[in-house]
């Protein structure tokens, strides 16, 4: 009888996962590459072909689970500010899966675990919208709100704000920034400290 050997991975997906998450936060999607990843989970270079095909592979991987993680803290927020919060929530807590998300050129597309993500995502955004009185046009809204939270969240985590910021909590910056914007004035308490 002979004895073989075999080097079994515990989750070797979520491992490249995680590796790859760690290469984007420290030096961007560009830095990808899947033989390096599979140096860093200890397997051989042609394991995380078996998961993923290729990098663009790995990428959409990695931006439909940001778009699931997105889901999920988008959808305890009670109204459509706090969807706004949560959205800078995300992409501070995760910016690697943020800088990809929003780069489709580096994306499959046609990846059905990435557009039932990016539905899920999208839908929560929408029904922060619906909850609006009102509104001549849903989707301009929707926009118009995206753009401010996706706005904000990048210019927070390319440190472009960081003046502007200072040492307040974000998302309580994000919620006196919406009140400026849509009553006109700061809430109690906002603005300078």
């Amino acid at each position: 009888m002979t004895s073989r050997s075999t080097y079994h991975h515990g989750d070797l997906r979520q491992a490249v996962l995680a590796a790859a998450l760690d290469v984007i936060a420290a030096d961007g999607p560009g830095a990808l590459s899947l033989r390096d990843l599979a140096r860093r989970a200890g397997v051989s270079h042609a394991a995380p072909a078996h998961h993923f095909k290729d990098r663009t592979g790995l990428l959409t991987a990695v931006a439909a689970q940001g778009y699931e993680l997105l889901a999920d803290a988008l959808a305890a927020a009670p109204d459509l500010r706090e969807r706004g919060v949560r959205y800078v929530r995300f992409a501070v807590e995760h910016p690697a899966h943020f800088q990809v998300m929003f780069q489709p050129e580096l994306l499959r597309a046609d990846d059905p675990d990435l557009l039932a993500a990016k539905e899920r995502a999208s839908a929560g955004l929408r029904s922060g919208i619906a909850e609006l009185r009102d509104v001549p046009d849903a989707r301009t809204a929707g926009v118009a709100a995206w753009s401010l939270a996706h706005g904000f969240a990048t210019l927070l985590l390319t440190h472009n704000v960081r003046d502007a910021v200072g040492d307040r909590n974000p998302e309580e910056y994000f919620r006196d920034l919406t009140g400026l914007l849509f009553t006109g004035q700061l809430p109690p308490g906002g603005g300078e400290k």
